[in-house]
C-alpha cells in the first residue's frame, strides 16, 4: 500500500477530533462530548494515537529509503487545547518515543481561545512546542454568534498576548471574512486588533458555506444570505492592504508571515508536494505519491488501532497526472509561484494568456500571481490545467 520517502521535507499531523460545541460552518471530523457518549474519549484517543504512532513507526523503519528526521509536528482539530497542556506534551512525547525529531523542528498546535491561559501555554514550551495557532475568526461578537463561536471577542487578542509572554515567537491568529451580517468596520475592527496582539502571522479565509452544516441549513432556509463573491473579493483587498502596510507579506494566498522564519513550515511541506503521515481519525497522510485515511470516528479508530497495522480507510496511489494536477493547484497559491518548466505545451500557453490578461507575472521563469491573479487563483489553475 505504501510509497517511499520522496526525499522532501517530512512531517507529522495528529488530529485531536474533540470541541466542546460544533460551530454552525464547520465540516471538520469533530464530536462534542455529547455526540459521543461513551464510546470514545480523549483517553482512548490518546492510548489509540501511541499505538498508530508505534505502528507506523514500524512500518515506515522498513521501507528502502531511510526515514528522515521530522522537520514538522502540527496538532489540529477539532480543539486540541482541550487536552490542556499536559495532554498535548504528552502527544508530543509520544511522537519523540517513535521517530527522530529534527534539532530545529518546527512544532504547532491549534487552539481555541476560551481553552487557554498563561499556564496552558507555559506547559507547551516546556513540552517542545515552538508555535500556536489561535483560531480568532472576528472581534465583532454578532459575526461569531453567526459563526457559532463561544469565545469573547477580546479573548483571542488576549490568549496570543499569554503566547508571546510565555516565549512563543512564532503565534498565528485565524480569521474567516465574508459572514453574513459582517460590515467593512467590523473587518477593520477585526484587523486592529490582530494587529494589536503583535502577532507574527495570519491567516485569512473567506467563509465557505459547506453542505451539511447548520450553516448551509440556514442559508437554504432564507434565514441568512450566502456570502458575496465582490464582497468577498473586496474584503481580502481589505485584508491584505492593511497587513501589508503592517509587514506582514503573503507567502500563500490566504497566509502572511512578519519574515520567512515566521511562514509555517508544516503547510509549507503540503504545498510543497512534501510527505507526512496524518495520525489519528480521518487523517491523511501521504508518502511517496500514495494517499491513505483513517477511519473517522475515533472509536472504530481506536478499535482498528487495537486490532494492530495501520487504521486506514482507504487509499490510493495517484498518477502521474493527479499529481502533476496537484502540484499545479498548490504552487500557484505560492508567492514562490509555478516552475513555468513544469507545464507540458499547452499549459505554457495557457500560462503566456495568464500573464498577458495581468494575473500573472513570470519572475525568473516562474509564473508568480498578481494581486489581481489572487483574487482568481481557481480560474488560472483551470486554465493551466485545461
Amino acid at each position: 500500500m505504501l510509497g517511499d520517502f520522496g526525499g522532501g521535507p517530512f512531517g507529522i499531523y495528529v488530529h485531536v477530533p474533540f470541541c466542546a460545541t460544533r460551530c454552525g460552518y464547520c465540516d471538520f471530523n469533530t464530536y462534542t462530548a455529547g455526540e459521543l457518549g461513551t464510546s470514545a474519549s480523549p483517553q482512548s484517543w490518546l492510548a489509540a494515537l501511541k499505538g498508530e504512532l508505534a505502528t507506523a513507526a514500524a512500518v515506515f523503519g522498513g521501507l528502502p529509503t531511510a526515514q528522515p528526521e521530522v522537520g514538522t509536528v502540527f496538532v489540529g482539530g477539532g480543539t486540541p487545547s482541550l487536552l490542556g497542556g499536559d495532554g498535548l506534551a504528552e502527544v508530543l512525547a509520544a511522537i519523540r518515543e517513535n521517530f527522530t525529531l529534527a534539532a530545529d523542528a518546527e512544532v504547532t498546535t491549534e487552539s481555541n481561545p476560551e481553552s487557554t491561559s498563561p499556564r496552558f501555554f507555559e506547559r507547551l514550551r516546556e513540552g517542545g512546542f515552538t508555535r500556536v495557532s489561535l483560531g480568532m475568526q472576528s472581534a465583532a461578537e454578532h459575526v461569531l454568534q453567526v459563526l457559532d463561536r463561544t469565545h469573547t471577542p477580546g479573548r483571542a487578542v488576549a490568549a496570543a498576548r499569554e503566547a508571546r509572554a510565555a516565549g512563543f515567537e512564532h503565534v498565528n491568529l485565524d480569521l474567516i471574512y465574508g459572514t453574513p451580517g459582517e460590515t467593512d468596520a467590523d473587518l477593520d475592527a477585526s484587523l486592529d486588533a490582530v494587529l494589536a496582539a503583535g502577532v507574527d502571522h495570519v491567516s485569512a479565509y473567506s467563509l465557505i458555506v459547506e453542505d451539511g452544516t447548520a450553516l448551509a441549513r440556514r442559508v437554504r432556509r432564507g434565514e441568512l444570505p450566502a456570502p458575496d463573491d465582490d464582497v468577498l473579493a473586496a474584503r481580502y483587498e481589505r485584508i491584505d492592504a492593511r497587513l501589508t502596510a503592517a509587514g506582514l507579506t503573503w507567502y500563500e494566498v490566504s497566509n502572511w508571515a512578519a519574515s520567512d522564519s515566521a511562514a509555517c513550515r508544516h503547510n509549507l511541506g503540503y504545498w510543497d508536494g512534501g510527505d507526512w503521515l496524518g495520525a489519528g481519525p480521518g487523517a491523511h497522510s501521504h508518502l511517496g505519491g500514495v494517499r491513505w485515511w483513517n477511519v473517522k470516528h475515533p472509536a472504530r479508530y481506536a478499535d482498528r488501532v487495537a486490532r494492530g497495522g495501520l487504521p486506514a480507510a482507504g487509499w490510493e496511489a495517484l498518477t502521474a497526472a493527479e499529481q502533476h494536477t496537484e502540484r499545479v493547484m498548490l504552487a500557484v497559491r505560492l508567492r514562490t509561484g509555478l516552475p513555468l518548466a513544469d507545464l507540458d505545451t499547452p499549459g505554457r500557453a495557457a500560462a503566456a494568456r495568464v500573464i498577458a490578461d495581468g494575473l500573472a507575472t513570470d519572475a525568473a521563469d516562474r509564473l508568480v500571481l498578481t494581486d489581481r491573479g489572487r483574487l482568481l487563483a481557481d480560474a488560472v489553475v483551470r486554465d493551466l490545467l485545461g
